[in-house]
């Protein structure tokens, strides 16, 4: 069956959001034109969007280039301080959004701290770590690996926390996948190729993004993606800043690589990436979700060949 104006108009409305482009300017103010778009971005939708039938691959093609993106930019300042001019971007660029949309703010702080809990796991705690193992010279594609262990962390959780249950056959496939990644950390532990503090980092990352993706299920499930993302955002920019003060030097190298991974990273990984896991979030169980990390890891190492030269082995994909 065709798609419909409305349809096609929604699908594009979406498309230019997520990626930082306001949907339409009659003027010098944006109007949201399309109630369906609105009602998706506010809270949760009553039924499932034809969208999400193709958003877990470009979650999958995003999310793996946020690894490219941060070797890309990693030369060039220290993990903090790359991390928090990123956020200034992506809270610069929602903050317009917000405005210019007349977007709904939390009714209160209470609501407005879960928001700020959640962006502080996601994103400071899992960023953070995800950029120290890279400094430490852990390969993207293990480093992939590792977050790639979210889905058996988030799966106990969610059976816990909300009452999610999982057939036998997901059961297998979530211990075939920690199987695959403790074969590969195990194989080049023993070779000397891995050091334990970047390890270590990685592991944090991974804490971070389970722990943020159940918060965010539990208390962020009516989260306007556009004022929630400001509050999320410029929270863990926050942080971020003061840990940069306490423990960096704060150089950066200004050069168009650098700025090339910061709007890389704020435009398509911030805003893009993120507000599809949040959107898939809504719609569908956590571990359904969090499963689609499995599929990261090998995209990862592909592209780190690719554009690196990193190792690439059988038992790496």
């Amino acid at each position: 069956m065709p798609a419909s104006h409305g349809d096609k108009k929604s699908a594009l409305d979406l498309g230019r959001l997520l990626l930082g482009n306001p949907p339409c300017m009659p003027s010098c103010r944006i109007h949201l034109t399309n109630p369906n778009l609105a009602r998706l971005l506010q809270n949760s939708p009553d039924k499932p969007q034809d969208w999400l039938t193709a958003a877990p691959a470009l979650f999958v093609l995003l999310w793996s280039t946020g690894f490219i993106g941060s070797q890309y930019g990693m030369p060039y300042a220290e993990p903090f301080t790359f991390t928090a001019i990123r956020m200034a971007v992506v809270v610069a660029i929602l903050l317009l959004v917000s405005v210019g949309m007349q977007a709904p703010w939390p009714r209160d702080w209470k609501t407005a701290g879960h928001f700020a809990i959640a962006g502080l796991l996601v994103h400071a705690t899992y960023l953070s770590g995800v950029l120290y193992a890279i400094t430490l010279a852990l390969p993207l594609g293990y480093v992939a690996l590792i977050a790639g262990l979210q889905p058996v962390l988030t799966a106990f959780a969610a059976r816990w926390l909300f009452d999610e249950k999982l057939r036998a056959s997901q059961w297998l496939g979530m211990a075939l996948g920690l199987a695959g990644v403790l074969l590969v950390i195990i194989g080049n532990s023993a070779g000397g190729e891995l050091r334990v503090a970047a390890l270590a980092a990685a592991a944090i990352a991974l804490l971070g993004i389970t722990s943020g993706t159940l918060y965010q299920k539990r208390f962020c499930q009516n989260m306007d993606l556009r004022t929630g993302g400001v509050i999320q955002f410029a929270a863990t920019g926050a942080v971020l800043f003061v840990l940069a003060l306490g423990f960096e030097t704060r150089a950066v190298v200004w050069v168009p690589q650098f700025v090339f991974a910061i709007f890389w990273l704020a435009v398509v990984l911030s805003l893009g990436a993120i507000s599809l896991l949040y959107l898939m979030i809504r719609a569908g169980a956590a571990t359904r979700v969090a499963s689609l990390f499995f599929l990261t890891p090998s995209v990862t190492a592909l592209m780190a060949y690719l554009l690196f030269q990193q190792s690439l082995t059988w038992m790496d994909i």
